[in-house]
């Protein structure tokens, strides 16, 4: 009987201690995994890097290089990093075909939501890779806060456009501290398509839609006074006549226009020195989205003429929408053998100054 009660004490005391010793072992692990919240900072950071692209600034209505050039940019755009690496394409070779077909500048949208879902700590690495890619291959970058809608009033033509004004300064704070003197990223492209959608998007006026501009402004070169801030106009990134009263308070910006042919119809000229033409005799000006979005083959070739003979005249830099074979109008069909369509065959031509005639450009 005693050695029962003995050998039961034993056991209790062995269950005990070993009871404690998991406790303190539980204790010391959730003191491993505990969050030093006082010790984190927000992301931005910049990472080591060696700049080797010459660069840009504004001079009048030119943007000039380090080495005096003037510079009229032709290059394209990508789909989101967050879409092409659920593609399984994204790596340098994507880069490297776009460096083939001529292009000086790749224009990478970031949309909200692709920002939130992949934490701005991993989507900062997208960037850091692109960034460094682009380098590599003598591409220039504009960064661009991919929304469409009244940010304002927090109101948006799709789901994945939805942000909020805090969203957007924290993202160009994050933006602007990473990247700031890094040549390859020559622009920052505040908001993609400011629009109220006459109305079912709510309200805003110019004079607020300029005082975020310029706020923002302010906040990204508080890190980063190299940078160019790119400003779009109301109706979806087309209409730029505010600036014949109210231009944005800031030197060394460039403002945006997106002229797809579905926005006017012919003749298009002077339409579009009414809405937005007038503004590159004073200020840079960047048509950062536009291709073929009519049905007809022809049509599209004779706004591709017209559009490009303007650009040169008016001394337009222009980025083409949108390299990718699932978004549209897409540049090509397959990533399996980056096979261009007519718009991507016109791109292709027009980067090198050569504009294909009608019958000469054919279909794919």
């Amino acid at each position: 009987m005693k050695k029962q009660l003995l050998l039961g004490l034993v056991l209790v005391i062995s269950v005990s201690l070993a009871g404690s010793a998991m406790a303190q072992s539980g204790n010391n692990n959730q003191a491993n995994i505990h969050r030093e919240w006082w010790n984190e900072r927000f992301p931005g950071f910049p990472p080591n890097r060696n700049e080797t692209l010459p660069l840009i600034r504004v001079v009048g209505s030119r943007f000039v290089n380090s080495l005096g050039d003037t510079i009229l940019f032709k290059g394209l755009s990508i789909a989101d990093p967050s879409k092409i690496l659920g593609d399984g394409r994204w790596d340098k070779s994507l880069f490297v075909e776009i460096k083939k077909l001529g292009a000086m500048i790749v224009r990478i949208p970031v949309h909200p939501v692709a920002w939130r879902e992949e934490t701005p700590e991993k989507y900062l690495k997208l960037l850091d890779q692109a960034v460094d890619w682009c380098t590599e291959e003598s591409l220039y970058v504009d960064i661009d806060w991919h929304s469409i809608g009244n940010l304002e009033e927090g109101l948006f033509q799709d789901p994945m456009y939805t942000t909020t004004l805090q969203e957007t300064y924290n993202f160009w704070r994050t933006i602007a501290m990473h990247f700031a003197g890094n040549n390859t990223v020559a622009f920052s492209e505040l908001f993609n398509e400011p629009t109220d959608f006459r109305g079912m998007l709510g309200n805003i006026s110019w004079d607020r839609w300029k005082r975020i501009n310029e706020n923002l402004i302010k906040l990204i070169r508080a890190y980063d006074n190299k940078s160019i801030p790119l400003v779009a106009g109301f109706d979806w990134a087309y209409d730029l006549t505010p600036l014949h009263y109210a231009p944005i308070d800031a030197e060394g910006i460039g403002y945006v226009v997106h002229p797809y042919p579905h926005k006017r119809t012919p003749p298009y000229v002077p339409k579009w020195e009414e809405d937005f033409g007038f503004a590159a005799d004073t200020y840079p000006v960047v048509a950062t989205e536009f291709g073929f979005t009519l049905r007809d083959k022809e049509a599209n070739l004779e706004y591709g003429r017209t559009i490009m003979e303007y650009f040169e005249k008016k001394h337009i830099s222009w980025i083409w929408w949108v390299f990718d074979p699932e978004w549209g109008p897409p540049m090509f069909k397959s990533w399996k053998t980056y096979d261009l369509t007519l718009g991507g065959r016109f791109f292709e031509e027009a980067v090198h100054n050569r504009i294909p005639a009608a019958d000469s450009t054919t279909a794919h």
